[in-house]
């Protein structure tokens, strides 16, 4: 038996499960989108007709080793005399939180043929086994082993390694639009403005645009507009929402524009006195705090309806979003009349502040014991 097999079998002996069940996790779904294996996949001889597949369609894919692996576990584990089975389960090409609610209920279905109590997870990596709390609110994990590839260190298989990572930068679209368009259109953009003699000007320009795309894929801003743009009734509800947010936000701005006194603005003709000047910021945030809160409060309606349309478990997050920005109204627009008005006590600003709190932690604690319940009653139902 391999140093492996034998830390498993320690973890095992460890723990007081006697129904194992061996689980290959497959997150990105790649035996469903290169094979068109259809999980969760039961059974040792259906495992190794699934890695075979997997492995003839694409050798190089990892995933096929982690489910020979895992068909190697279950028979050491078999020899050793254990009550085992074998799994293979997958998620979708996208991760994220479908993946794991579709491992989830591959792995319900598969306890209502195996009764097991315990699980031994292989997986190829970090990825595959971030989903390890999600089975573990079904069923106790008792050990994870993680298939590590050996793998020549030579030149020459290192040199065939960056070759072939190249070659997927320059033909694979999901990297190739990043890594070779974006440096296309700033080379194109560049060249063409310095035929023209606008180099000084265009520099700007470009590093504005390089910071504008390093920011959109740092923080997910196209996968989030996809999302949000699907044609979808949960997509043209959060669509809707997202553009009247966007415009009420907008329309803060000349609402308070107009709430400041002209006599204010003629005084202090310099942009730096304004700007410092309390009274002005004060009259503009007033005239532009309830348009702005609505389109905030738009924009949050949006994502609560759509995450309660969609059947997405994101309510609580979402309602209390709403109960915060409503709390906090008060409070900002009695901090705003202490900063305009001088007689005004800043003790005044107790109040609210302390109502704000207290609905807050009532909503957070309602809604909260209310999810527990709902918990329990699936879980009992289960």
């Amino acid at each position: 038996m391999s140093q492996n097999s034998e830390n498993v079998e320690k973890d095992i002996n460890s723990s007081t499960s006697n129904k194992l069940l061996v689980i290959c996790v497959d997150r990105d779904n790649d035996i469903g989108e290169k094979a068109g294996v259809i999980t969760p996949v039961i059974g040792r001889n259906a495992c190794i007709d699934a890695a075979q597949r997997l492995a003839l369609k694409d050798p190089e894919d990892a995933d096929s080793n982690s489910m020979f692996s895992a068909i190697k576990t279950y028979d050491d584990l078999m020899n050793k005399g254990y009550q085992v089975e074998v799994v293979i389960v997958a998620g979708i090409k996208e991760r994220g939180i479908q993946a794991d609610e579709k491992i989830l209920n591959e792995i319900k279905k598969i306890l209502e043929v195996f009764s097991a109590n315990g699980a031994v997870i292989v997986s190829d990596g970090e990825d595959d086994e971030s989903v390890i709390p999600v089975i573990q609110n079904v069923l106790p994990i008792v050990s994870v082993h993680r298939v590590v590839m050996k793998v020549s260190r030579s030149v020459e298989y290192s040199y065939a390694v960056f070759g072939k990572y190249l070659k997927m930068l320059a033909y694979d679209s999901k990297y190739s639009k990043f890594f070779l368009g974006l440096p296309g259109i700033l080379l194109l953009i560049g060249g063409i403005a310095t035929i023209f003699g606008y180099t000084a000007e265009i520099f700007a320009v470009l590093v504005s645009i390089l910071g504008a795309a390093f920011l959109i894929r740092a923080f997910d801003i196209d996968r989030a507009w996809a999302n949000i743009t699907k044609p979808t009734p949960v997509g043209f509800i959060r669509i809707f929402t997202m553009i009247a947010g966007i415009l009420l936000i907008l329309s803060s701005v000349p609402a308070g524009i107009n709430s400041v006194d002209i006599k204010l603005i003629e005084k202090n003709i310099d942009v730096f006195t304004m700007f410092s000047d309390k009274i002005i910021i004060g009259q503009y945030v007033t005239g532009s705090l309830p348009i702005l809160w609505i389109g905030l409060g738009a924009i949050f309606a949006g994502m609560l309806l759509s995450n309660w349309i969609g059947g997405v478990p994101k309510q609580i997050s979402d309602i209390l979003r709403m109960v915060v920005l409503v709390a906090l109204y008060p409070i900002t627009s009695q901090f705003i009349i202490i900063m305009v008005n001088d007689s005004v006590n800043s003790i005044t600003l107790l109040p609210p502040l302390l109502g704000g709190l207290a609905v807050t932690l009532i909503a957070a604690a309602i809604l909260f014991k209310k999810f527990r319940k709902q918990k329990r009653q699936e879980m009992i139902s289960e």
